[in-house]
């Protein structure tokens, strides 16, 4: 019989520690739903330690999944295993996830503590957190670059304290498949208690060998595999979900094991990290990146016609993806929508599909064909859920070669009207100006993009940018055929985020 193997699935957490990549609370609880309908074992909500608004997320997360686990990552303090208890308690399936490093390096520059130390120290927090919760993971930070026999040690004695999970990661992605093959062999067969707590793996993509690592450990062994989605996290990210996933499903003659992932749902939710962190997938990513089920060469065509199978190892459908072709139009019905939506991994309340169903056909007006992309793009504006401090009312540019770009921009707050005008570099630049002398400019822009939706010259763009305020980053998207109406309207979706993390705090 095959064996089972876990996702662990740390987007939330160590995915959002990703530069530029925060979400807000509403955004981690879409992301944390569609992980659940993604079916992946443990969610990990966040480090609640980290701040008050870590806290707040990783508790409605706890507080709203009901099939998965959910886990909260705490250092071996307990302080933070109070703080993480405190978020998760009232979970369906709660876990306190504590970790302190192993390696020699970590120990003598960044903990300065003995081995004796921190083994004590690891034994002490797993039973502080066992007092407080039945399944406790314990993780040796930095385990790739620690004496392995001190890890059969300290493993064994954490077991022994209560661990039911014991973690080997990866931290800087600095071990190759057949080496750390050779680790979690020796854990398996050198600590006694082992199989008294599941073996889990999490790997850093520093060499681009995240994904290799994390099968190596699986056929090594380890029944529980760490990962985000789009392969996002520190520095060059972690294991990629999807490309673990649809390893094991694709090459079941190599990889016998059971997953409970559903598969047809990796392409909405790689999508959705996408949209809510503003982080692009590469053209070239396996498994959800634009170009994964395309073939341009006259050959690979050729055997695609003749069959599929000569040149696709795995059908789009299986990983939720439908083919981009025009499928509404603006004498399509709410139902037609609705289902489109459904198959697109989109499932909306009443009030919700009101919405969007009148912005579908706002756009309908406006383009002569909509796209299953077009469509994800509108539902960005319904994933942020954030509360609209500002609005958009209207706004007037002139520009040209031969004059000094100008912009007024008239915002809406609380019913009252606020106008401003400013000169600037370009119409979008100056845009931004006028709407800084409205808000007040305490915050800096950070990054600014834009790309076409669709192909056609009545694409719609879709625009993002960053701002920062003191140490915090914020994400905003904007959408619209008008690529300045969607850089003004990604620039306000920003700003109320800031704005309304800012309203939260003063609370």
């Amino acid at each position: 019989m095959a064996e089972r193997i876990k996702i662990f699935d740390t987007t939330l957490r160590d995915g959002e520690q990703s530069p530029g990549c925060s979400m807000n609370l509403h955004e981690k609880l879409e992301l944390a739903k569609q992980l659940e309908k993604l079916k992946v074992d443990v969610i990990e909500a966040g480090f609640a330690m980290a701040s008050p608004g870590d806290f707040a997320a990783v508790k409605k997360v706890a507080e709203t999944i009901k099939n998965s686990t959910v886990a909260s990552l705490a250092r071996a303090v307990p302080e933070d295993v109070d703080k993480a208890y405190e978020a998760i308690k009232y979970a369906e399936s709660p876990r306190i996830h504590t970790f302190i490093a192993t390696s020699d390096i970590h120990m003598k520059y960044k903990l300065k503590a003995t081995k004796k130390d921190v083994l004590e120290r690891a034994v002490e927090m797993v039973k502080y957190s066992k007092s407080y919760c039945n399944d406790v993971e314990f993780s040796a930070e930095d385990a790739s670059r620690s004496d392995f026999d001190f890890l059969c040690r300290i493993f064994e004695a954490v077991i022994k304290a209560g661990a039911t999970v014991i973690n080997i990661p990866d931290t800087v992605g600095y071990t190759t498949p057949d080496e750390f093959f050779r680790l979690i062999h020796h854990i398996k067969t050198n600590v006694p208690n082992i199989d008294k707590a599941e073996i889990s793996v999490h790997c850093h993509n520093d060499l681009g060998l995240a994904v290799a690592n994390t099968l190596a450990a699986a056929r090594a062994g380890a029944t529980q595999l760490e990962c985000t989605i789009n392969g996002i996290g520190e520095r060059a990210g972690n294991a990629a979900l999807e490309e673990i996933a649809m390893t094991l499903n694709t090459r079941k003659d190599i990889y016998n094991f059971n997953l409970g992932i559903e598969t047809t749902e990796i392409y909405p939710t790689s999508r959705l990290v996408s949209k809510l962190t503003g982080m692009k997938i590469q053209h070239n990513k396996a498994i959800v990146g634009e170009n994964a089920f395309a073939h341009e060469s006259g050959i690979h065509q050729h055997g695609m016609l003749a069959h599929k199978s000569t040149y696709e190892i795995m059908t789009p459908e299986s990983v939720g993806l439908t083919k981009n072709k025009l499928v509404l139009g603006k004498h399509s019905g709410r139902h037609a929508f609705e289902e489109r939506l459904k198959t697109l991994g989109y499932t909306l309340n009443k009030e919700d599909l009101d919405k969007v169903f009148s912005k579908f056909k706002e756009l309908a007006d406006k383009k002569k064909q909509i796209f299953d992309r077009d469509i994800e793009a509108l539902m960005q504006e319904k994933t942020a859920n954030v509360k609209e401090i500002y609005k958009l009312k209207h706004f007037v540019i002139n520009s040209g070669n031969s004059i000094t770009p100008t912009a007024t921009i008239k915002l809406l707050k609380e019913d009252k009207e606020i106008e401003e005008v400013a000169i600037g570099n370009g119409p979008i630049y100056s845009a931004f100006r006028a709407i800084d002398k409205i808000v007040g400019n305490g915050f800096s822009l950070e990054d600014y993009a834009i790309h076409a939706v669709t192909e056609g010259e009545d694409a719609q763009g879709e625009a993002t940018v960053k701002i920062k305020l003191h140490e915090n980053t914020y994400n905003g998207r904007g959408v619209s055929t008008d690529v300045v109406e969607a850089s003004i309207k990604a620039y306000i979706n920003a700003i109320n985020k800031m704005l309304n993390e800012l309203e939260w705090q003063e609370e």
